[in-house]
């Protein structure tokens, strides 16, 4: 039992993923074309309502399978694939996992599919920032009794861009989270955010946790 484990999202907490998200799109015109792009964001959107997460790379299928003579297709593969994400990082995000480190294990808590989250991990250089204590979910908000079993702590502390996670979280597991919201990324102006109550703590960048020093005394609160 750790007296502290945090808990990272990734995608617009640690990596900029509207940026990841802003090049695909202009790749997709120059490649595919504008028309063909829009056609690939109605799958991705409407793989996503389907699976609950983003996945990039079984959009592409079924984008081939609507198009398969559309040969540019596997370009846009090798553009996901060896996308540099590292480079994508908001700035003092690895920073931030070492302070955490600090405190207690350092724990990467996404969403996402089998094949392409883990990739981001990996070339963003988060898995080896975290030692590789990754856990990616479906829906992580459902899988917390599975998150306690594999790193038990007296405290958790939540780092993510979606506050409704972060209720959830809060919901779930009470006093022993202390959630944290940086407002970054488009799920800020989600019209979700202004039903929810107050996180714990609010920065504006990731960094600013640099900053912010927990009572590691327990309770955190």
């Amino acid at each position: 039992m750790h007296p502290v484990v945090t808990l990272l999202d990734v995608d617009n907490t640690l990596l900029d993923n509207d940026r990841v998200v802003a090049d695909l799109m202009r790749y997709m015109d120059r490649e595919l074309g504008e028309e063909r792009r829009r056609d690939y964001w109605e799958i991705f959107e409407s793989l996503r309502a389907e699976l609950g997460y983003a996945d990039y790379l079984g959009a592409l299928q079924r984008y081939r399978t609507r198009h398969p003579r559309d040969s540019h297709v596997l370009t846009v593969s090798k553009f996901l694939v060896n996308y540099p994400f590292a480079n994508r990082l908001f700035p003092e995000s690895l920073d931030v996992v070492e302070r955490a480190r600090t405190w207690g294990p350092a724990v990467i808590l996404s969403d996402g599919d089998v094949v392409f989250q883990p990739r981001k991990i990996e070339r963003s250089g988060l898995l080896d920032a975290v030692d590789s204590n990754v856990l990616i979910y479906v829906h992580k908000e459902q899988e917390l009794d599975d998150v306690e079993r594999r790193y038990p702590a007296a405290h958790y502390i939540m780092v993510d861009d979606k506050l409704w996670l972060l209720d959830a979280m809060k919901r779930h597991w009470g006093a022993r989270v202390t959630t944290v919201w940086p407002k970054q990324g488009h799920y800020i102006t989600d019209a979700r955010v202004r039903s929810l109550p107050a996180p714990d703590v609010t920065i504006e960048r990731i960094g600013g946790l640099l900053s912010w020093t927990p009572d590691l005394q327990m309770p955190l609160r």
